[in-house]
């Protein structure tokens, strides 16, 4: 069967359609995706694959400041249940500031990677780097789960004894949803809550992923505080970038080719359910992912113009996206493929590319204002992706 008959095959058999316009795309063909990729469906252990551990991160992070004679800055913003720190490194001065964070799940690594060759070029010092830090402050967390890292899985280390340990009124509580009793550690992107103050309480749980998270891992109150220091320097968080991994059995909607990558500007279905937050704006999240489906499709080629839209009926206020685009932050999801780390390190390196060349795409339209000019209606002809299971 060809690559092509295949597609359709498969597609009309038991993917699913999230709906929406098609794009004409100019990438290589599905058959680029090896055959030893999966779909996402294996347990964790595989071994990170040529990524950089926790000592490694911190050597690397070390290097960078010092080459970059302190332009980028790395301070510890906090540590992890097993004591690991976490950290934060900060490029740039100008008075539009962008939080982008990666690993908040620890098996999906592609975006660490991407960030730390990032900084490297926007602390460098040719004239672009310079205009670029004057026009903008970039914040940098390269791995939030550093403990989820050093374990290659989904899930912190963070046992619901640790919690309620932190807040006895939770005592007795049945845990909550996002806690993996089996494996132990939470899934932290759904502790996320847009009031940045709130205490959980008894009746909170278990909750569910159409509602809230509470602050009770040490990841999220790490990102948290960070948020807020921002807040507290700029008023507002302008951008917040958020870098995770998808499975590998995604394709777009024309069915020729496979899907790389899915960004997403959309998190809360009804702003108002959450309580009043007037500095949401969904206009602003949608021109900050259409400057990087601009810039992808500026390079085009194999892995670069195939990128698709994560599915658009999502509401997820507990993720940090959700929370944080409440709170008025423009919002960009980056869905790499590969989350288990099953490519091969040529694939690996188109991955972490597509990141380098999208966000980069946008930070290079924050700085020089052209994100300004951009229609927030492009974002609704980005092509919806599907759902392609293996044979």
């Amino acid at each position: 069967m060809t690559t092509r008959r295949r597609l359709v095959a498969l597609a009309t058999g038991s993917a699913m359609l999230i709906g929406g316009a098609v794009a004409v795309t100019t990438a290589a063909p599905a058959a680029a995706i090896p055959p030893e990729s999966h779909c996402g469906t294996e347990a964790s252990g595989s071994g990170n694959n040529g990524f950089v551990d926790h000592a490694q991160l911190t050597r690397t992070l070390q290097s960078i400041e010092r080459t970059t004679r302190g332009e980028v800055d790395v301070e510890v913003a906090g540590l992890s249940t097993q004591g690991r720190e976490i950290y934060t490194a900060r490029v740039g001065h100008g008075d539009t500031v962008l939080l982008v964070q990666s690993q908040i799940h620890g098996n999906e690594m592609h975006g660490t990677e991407a960030l730390l060759a990032l900084l490297r070029q926007w602390g460098g010092s040719t004239p672009e780097a310079q205009a670029l830090r004057d026009a903008v402050t970039i914040v940098a967390i390269p791995r939030l789960n550093v403990d989820g890292g050093e374990l290659d899985q989904r899930q912190d280390a963070t046992t619901w004894d640790d919690v309620v340990a932190a807040f006895p009124q939770l005592e007795g509580v049945q845990p909550a949803w996002n806690y993996n009793a089996r494996v132990g550690g939470f899934d932290v992107n759904r502790d996320f809550n847009p009031d940045l103050d709130y205490v959980p309480q008894p009746e909170d749980f278990p909750g569910d992923s159409a509602d809230t998270g509470w602050y009770i891992t040490p990841e999220s109150q790490t990102v948290r505080d960070v948020y807020r220091g921002l807040e507290g320097e700029f008023g507002t968080v302008d951008y917040f970038v958020d870098l995770h991994n998808q499975w590998s059995c995604y394709a777009t909607e024309d069915l020729e080719h496979m899907s790389p990558l899915s960004i997403s500007a959309r998190f809360i279905a009804d702003p108002a359910e959450f309580g009043d937050w007037p500095k949401f704006d969904y206009d602003a999240s949608r021109r900050a992912n259409v400057a990087v489906y601009e810039a992808l499709q500026t390079r085009g080629g194999s892995g670069f113009g195939d990128l698709t839209l994560y599915p658009q009926d999502t509401n997820l206020p507990g993720t940090a996206l959700g929370s944080f685009a409440l709170r008025g932050s423009a919002t960009v999801l980056f869905e790499t493929s590969s989350q288990t780390q099953y490519d091969g390190m040529k694939r690996n390196g188109m991955l972490r590319a597509q990141i380098e060349v999208g966000l980069g795409g946008l930070v290079d339209a924050v700085a020089d204002g052209s994100i300004a000019d951009l229609d927030p209606e492009t974002y609704e002809s980005i092509p919806q992706r599907v759902y392609l299971p293996a044979d």
